[in-house]
């Protein structure tokens, strides 16, 4: 099958959208499709264009078989706000327009499109009709109701006539997929009919990560001895992570020598979380690690760490929860019980309230003292990611929708997902474990 995937974010970027898009097109290509990729210059988490790559033009890229990368100018603002990022997502909506069109000639049978980039989300459905095709919009974050609640955007009619337009769009997609349960409901609360939803999470490859040490040199290099506790942040240092608390966690357990915390990834809050955490000798920042040393970072760690702003719950399902899964380590996480995150952090690790730095502090410390527990914890994680977030399992659902979906006649909106009874979201029906 020939599908166009329209990803403003894509590999090599090494976390977020662009990785996990970058990893569908390689498990669809694994599986016999064609692709076709319309895209940016990799520049995510950085904000800055990679070296070899070029923010200002078009280029064709085909790094193997049955794949073929467009890449499309964007403009990359020097300061993020609203208004800069509204312009950033709009320039790669326009300059990639004239090439997803272009592609209607090459008469795919599915458009994709992911969104965050919800700009491009017209157009791809507008190709895909041009073309005969069905429209597929995947969500890895509800990035109109983000930039409102997280305060990015303010202006109440603004918002109000975001959400009109969002709701106008997304019932004309074919199909509809998200990336947890509680974003599945909010789409039906956003009028996208249930028949139309699919659930496809952000997948992990526990194989690769494996529970074996391998990791002394990283410890090495961040003077951490084989001794001391390792508390790990690894990811996009931005505005939605809340990571200040952990500079404050950090700064309640100084008078604790066995705990490093270590704030591994680059991003848009980095210079000012390294300013704040001046003088602590208990944190440490790294730079993101390319994809060879990812299952030694992961198991360097003996604890991993979650922030998230209150605002942020349910609107995004941050991407790295299932590589710390994977790992067989326990996860600290900020999240209320309720929650999409807190549902699956039930029975592998601890709940702290969201951007509270003595809740957080307290959490580590528990963990810090009771090795059993952490050990089981960690369990009890790497089974839930080897069940539910198995990349290989998802990937072969995946080509069964939309084998499925081609085959639907206009109008007809049954889907493969919907008549199968989806995995528990945690590893058990307990209720959150907390610091005691």
């Amino acid at each position: 099958m020939k599908i166009v995937l329209v990803s403003m974010n894509f590999s090599p970027e090494l976390t977020g959208v662009g990785k996990y898009s970058g990893e569908m097109a390689d498990g669809l290509i694994a599986r016999g499709h064609e692709v076709a990729v319309v895209c940016a210059p990799p520049y995510y988490p950085t904000w800055k264009v990679a070296p070899g790559h070029s923010g200002n033009a078009y280029r064709v890229e085909q790094p193997k078989p049955g794949l073929t990368v467009f890449r499309c100018p964007i403009w990359i603002p020097k300061r993020l706000g609203g208004l800069t990022r509204l312009l950033h997502l709009a320039s790669f909506a326009l300059a990639s327009m004239p090439v997803v069109f272009k592609l209607v000639g090459w008469q795919p049978r599915v458009v994709l499109v992911v969104a965050p980039g919800f700009f491009c989300a017209p157009m791809a459905w507008l190709a895909a009709r041009l073309a005969g095709a069905k429209a597929w919009l995947h969500i890895q974050d509800f990035e109109i109701d983000a930039a409102f609640e997280l305060g990015l955007l303010k202006q109440p009619w603004l918002r109000s006539l975001a959400q009109r337009a969002e709701r106008v769009m997304l019932r004309r997609f074919d199909t509809v997929s998200t990336i947890s349960s509680r974003m599945l409901r909010m789409l039906a609360a956003k009028s996208v009919p249930m028949q139309k939803t699919e659930l496809l999470p952000n997948w992990v490859d526990a194989s690769a990560l494996s529970v074996a040490d391998g990791s002394l040199e990283l410890r090495q290099s961040l003077d951490i001895t084989p001794s001391q506790i390792v508390c790990l942040f690894s990811g996009t240092i931005n505005r939605k992570q809340g990571l200040g608390v952990l500079v404050e966690a950090a700064r309640l357990l100084i008078d604790d020598p066995r705990i490093v915390i270590v704030i591994c990834g680059n991003g848009e809050m980095r210079a000012s979380l390294e300013l704040a955490a001046r003088g602590l000798p208990n944190i440490r920042f790294a730079d993101l690690m390319p994809a060879a040393k990812l299952s030694a970072l992961l198991n360097m760690a003996d604890i991993h760490l979650l922030p998230q702003l209150r605002g942020a719950a349910d609107l995004v399902m941050p991407s790295k929860l299932g590589g710390m899964l994977a790992s067989g380590r326990p996860v600290i996480a900020s999240a209320t019980p309720g929650t999409e995150i807190a549902s699956i952090v039930v029975g592998c690790g601890l709940l702290t309230e969201p951007e509270r730095a003595d809740d957080f502090a307290h959490a580590i410390a528990t963990l810090v003292v009771d090795a059993e527990r952490r050990q089981r914890l960690g369990a009890a994680g790497r089974s839930y990611a080897q069940r539910v977030l198995d990349s290989q399992r998802i990937f072969d659902r995946l080509d069964i929708s939309l084998a499925a979906l081609e085959r639907q006649p206009e109008g007809s909106w049954l889907t493969a997902f919907g008549s199968q009874r989806q995995p528990a979201l945690g590893p058990s029906a307990r209720s959150p474990e907390r610091a005691r």
